[in-house]
């Protein structure tokens, strides 16, 4: 598929925007985008596993991580699962019009119930970081899905990357600051290890925002020193821009 033909099947309704230097993604105007989160998680994945060569991403949404973390592993192929038709469809969408219908594998199903026998030396996710009932649900319902725990929450996305894990598999995802004590004890509860975290500040003299982590089955944590997206006058960091570079941005 074209993205000549992706305008023509969504219409105006969506953009169609840069990835990575090389990949673009299509993308609702009023709908759940690509953020920071997504850049910065695929990063932490590739640093985690360089070598990995079969990815799982759960609850992928567009393919936003999914899809980055296979333009940094060009031997990889990639099983993504999403539950929302509209998410899948767009999804579908991007995996065709960047030529990837030979190395990514879309899923249409709810990640709880999703079961492949292969075991994964590499896992993504981006979990939704709020419980239902803790803010005000968006009209619009892929933005929902995005933000609230509609379909499972962060123990959900451990218990189903656990059961996935190999043996030397590394399960990467993010999850707001504030409640780092509940990814940890989530973590723990699916039998994993939390091996790794770093916070993310999105500018010099704030608070973090969010946090990404590396879990294994076996290990030792090590703390990370935080990465700051800008500085205090809004420029943005060494840090970062070496973090974009990586995806092929200039």
């Amino acid at each position: 598929m074209s993205w000549d033909r992706i305008r023509d099947e969504f219409g105006d309704a969506i953009s169609i925007d840069a990835l990575t230097g090389d990949w673009k993604i299509a993308q609702r105007k009023a709908g759940h985008r690509h953020s920071a989160d997504d850049v910065l998680t695929a990063h932490y994945a590739v640093r985690a596993v360089p070598d990995a060569t079969l990815v799982l991403d759960l609850g992928t949404g567009i393919g936003t991580v999914g899809l980055m973390v296979l333009s940094r592993l060009p031997g990889a192929t990639l099983v993504c699962v999403e539950a929302q038709e509209i998410s899948y469809r767009l999804l579908r969408a991007n995996i065709e019009g960047n030529g990837l219908t030979d190395r990514a594998f879309p899923v249409l199903g709810d990640l709880r119930d999703f079961t492949d026998p292969r075991r994964f030396r590499l896992v993504t996710g981006s979990p939704p970081y709020f419980p239902l009932g803790t803010g005000v649900l968006p009209d619009d319902p892929q933005k929902v899905a995005a933000r609230f725990e509609v379909r499972g929450d962060v123990a959900d996305y451990a218990k189903a990357a656990a059961r996935h894990l190999a043996a030397d598999g590394t399960f990467v995802f993010c999850f707001p600051t504030p409640q780092r004590e509940r990814a940890l004890h989530a973590v723990a509860a699916a039998g994993l290890v939390t091996v790794g975290y770093r916070d993310v500040i999105p500018r010099a003299t704030l608070a973090p925002l969010f946090t990404l982590f590396a879990a294994r089955c076996t290990g030792t944590l090590v703390i990370e020193e935080p990465l700051v997206v800008r500085h205090e006058d809004g420029r943005v960091t060494e840090a970062m821009l070496a973090v974009r570079q990586s995806f092929g941005f200039a």
